[in-house]
């Protein structure tokens, strides 16, 4: 059981100095028990009296100390090594300045008891204090020091040598607890604040000299500030990844996946590992699924409403295959389970056939693909229809034998969904009689086709706007009645991590299967002759989506250049 303290007295009249709290806050907070090594400021948060910022602020103003925003922080590399990693985590600090032998530190718990002793001891410096957020702080601490830095430095102080990749296994000293206790403090910390990144990707990469560590977020990969000194523990770190998959660790020589099960902040996260051997040691991908994550429906995922009602109207169908297509990582999942949710229903039997289960959909039989015991997307397609089903969903369409029986499924009353990978609408029809289906059996039984793509959603608290030259408007082929429109641009702040992008929404071209469309399908005519026609009949293509969502201020011109390809007119 944790020891408990007492609120010091004295801080009732600083408490009281601030403003920020009535008589009976003070009392209350008064009568209330620390823990040891619990942090005034936060209980005084927690407990709902006033909001850190506003606290801190007011604090500073008593005590007679500057605030400081660390958001736009410079450190030069000498005042960062005037206090450890070890020390900055511990008490949440990060050293500012050094003038004349005083080091400024800034610290969101002035009342933090030894913690000056302990920072003057280690550094040989005299202290001054600065008040900041503590989120500022950890975020300053991560970008200066690295993530995981402390538990590097101790795995230094503590002069662990790792084991060379050649050396065998069985000599590894299993009595060196400590070091295997660091090393899975750091794996979980690179987990943990890609999780609060909004990472979907985590990269292990070793170099010649440093283990690279990369974070992909809104879909964009972002390299992580790592300790120097990582090197030295890649094959222990590597090695972690590998038991906490369940993979063979003793087996470097050839690509291996696995699947970790964590759950951080009640969120159930599954993760696929995959290891790949590379020159400088075997290079690790993470892709973090949030299994539990609540689905988006199809009012949410970027469809303007003119493409929400025809969507809405297709899912309704008895029967006929709906095709969304892109490449990996363009949410073609998400828009399909979106669809999914918007029909589940008690007179409805929807089975999925996937890989991997992405999102849990109560009410929904969703069976795993497993390769490695012959359950492929074939065989479990299948076995489906005799499960009396009437929604069917497909992770992907990769093979012949996947895409007769799913065509011969939507043939026999079947509402089908599935995925396909290529650039555009018109071209999963190509791809499909290029893999062996009859064209009179694609015309006649696809009902429309999605494509999509990504882009990033500009930060709503620092994007700004301007008019860009018509030249080069013109040049994109940017719609010309809105070449005088004031267009957003990304702008920079820490909410965004000065990316100036904050989330992701889709761009879409429906490719409904009209009268005009089925003979040039059954004539063999090239995917862009049907793009062509479609576009003539009414069919947005992915770029005049891109093009609207800039217009709203939704993202920028460079996002939709990114993720489309230049129109062929």
């Amino acid at each position: 059981m944790a020891e408990t303290t007492p609120v010091p007295k004295g801080i009732a009249d600083l408490l009281k100095k601030t403003g920020l709290l009535s008589d009976v806050q003070i009392k209350s907070f008064l009568e209330q028990k620390l823990e040891s090594g619990s942090s005034i400021t936060r209980r005084i948060v927690e407990s709902g009296f006033a909001p850190e910022d506003a606290f801190l602020r007011a604090m500073a103003k008593v005590m007679g100390l500057p605030f400081v925003e660390l958001k736009e922080l410079t450190l030069e590399p000498a005042v960062a090594a005037k206090l450890p990693a070890k020390v900055v985590f511990q008490y949440n600090v990060v050293p500012i300045a050094l003038d004349n032998g005083t080091l400024r530190v800034a610290t969101s718990d002035p009342f933090s008891a030894g913690m000056l002793d302990a920072l003057r001891l280690v550094s040989g410096l005299r202290i001054r204090m600065a008040l900041s957020v503590s989120a500022d702080i950890g975020k300053a601490i991560n970008r200066f020091y690295g993530v995981g830095a402390d538990v590097v430095e101790r795995l230094i102080q503590d002069t662990i040598v790792d084991i060379p990749d050649e050396d065998p296994l069985g000599k590894v000293d299993l009595n060196e607890l400590d070091q295997e206790a660091s090393i899975v403090k750091f794996v979980n910390q690179v987990i943990w604040e890609a999780y609060k990144d909004r990472s979907t990707d985590i990269h292990f990469e070793p170099m010649e000299d440093e283990l690279r560590i990369r974070y992909r977020i809104d879909g964009v990969l972002h390299q992580t500030s790592m300790p120097p000194q990582l090197k030295r523990f890649q094959a222990s770190i590597i090695s972690r990844i590998k038991v906490m998959a369940n993979m063979d660790i003793a087996e470097k020589r050839l690509p291996q996946d696995g699947r970790i099960g964590m759950t951080v902040q009640g969120q159930d996260i599954d993760i696929r590992v995959s290891t790949m051997p590379t020159v400088y040691g075997e290079s690790v991908s993470l892709r973090l699924l949030t299994r539990s994550a609540g689905l988006l429906g199809l009012d949410s995922i970027g469809m303007n409403p003119r493409d929400e009602e025809t969507i809405r109207k297709l899912i309704q169908k008895p029967h006929g295959i709906l095709l969304v297509t892109g490449p990996t990582g363009s949410g073609k999942s998400t828009t399909l389970y979106a669809g999914l949710s918007s029909i589940n229903s008690v007179d409805k039997r929807i089975l999925t056939v996937e890989e991997p289960i992405e999102y849990e959909v109560a009410g929904v039989n969703q069976i795993q693909v497993r390769p490695e015991i012959g359950l492929t997307f074939a065989l479990g397609l299948r076995h489906i229809l005799r499960q009396d089903p009437d929604v069917i969903m497909v992770g992907e369409i990769r093979d012949f034998e996947t895409a007769e029986i799913a065509i011969r499924a939507s043939l026999t009353g079947h509402l089908v969904f599935s995925t396909l990978h290529t650039n555009d609408a018109a071209g999963a029809i190509t791809r499909l009689v290029d893999m062996g289906v009859e064209p009179f059996l694609v015309a006649s039984s696809i009902e429309a086709i999605v494509a999509q793509r990504l882009v990033r959603v500009l930060c709503d608290q620092c994007k700004r706007t301007r008019v860009l030259e018509p030249g080069f408007l013109k040049s994109i082929r940017f719609p010309e009645a809105h070449f005088n429109t004031p267009i957003a641009e990304v702008g920079e702040c820490e909410k965004c991590r000065r990316t100036g992008y904050l989330g992701r929404t889709g761009i879409y071209e429906i490719l409904t299967m009209k009268d005009v469309i089925r003979p040039m399908i059954l004539a063999r005519d090239s995917a862009r002759a049907i793009k062509q026609t479609a576009v003539r009949m009414g069919m947005r293509t992915l770029r005049d989506d891109g093009w609207d969502k800039v217009v709203r201020g939704i993202t920028t011109v460079g996002e939709v250049l990114r993720v489309t390809e230049e129109e062929e007119a």
